[in-house]
């Protein structure tokens, strides 16, 4: 249970970071909203998960899970561009998140 909150409270992360972009500097309001319920939820996740996973494993998945999805909706957004060099080194980062799973 604790790997599956781990990685939902990842994927929060990503939805407080972007949200925190779409706030304009905390002027508009709903993204404000969300960018404290999507905070709230993701540090609730990991420190929930970190009660079961050691911290190390636990911080670099979180942090990788929202680093890669984050990503992912810059370059479905065309916010970023979809270069081949940068989903090279995003799978790269999933697989050795995932590997972090395995190692312990």
């Amino acid at each position: 249970m604790a790997w599956i909150i781990l990685i939902l409270s990842g994927i929060c992360e990503s939805v407080w970071a972007i949200a925190l972009d779409r706030s304009e500097g905390f002027t508009r309001i709903v993204p404000v909203i969300v960018f404290v319920l999507g905070l709230t939820a993701s540090m609730g996740g990991l420190a929930y998960a970190m009660r079961h996973i050691p911290i190390g494993t636990s911080y670099a998945i979180w942090v990788g899970i929202g680093v890669a999805a984050t990503a992912v909706y810059g370059m479905i957004s065309g916010e970023q561009s979809a270069s081949l060099p940068r989903i090279v080194l995003l799978s790269g980062l999933v697989a050795c998140v995932i590997g972090l799973k395995f190692v312990d």
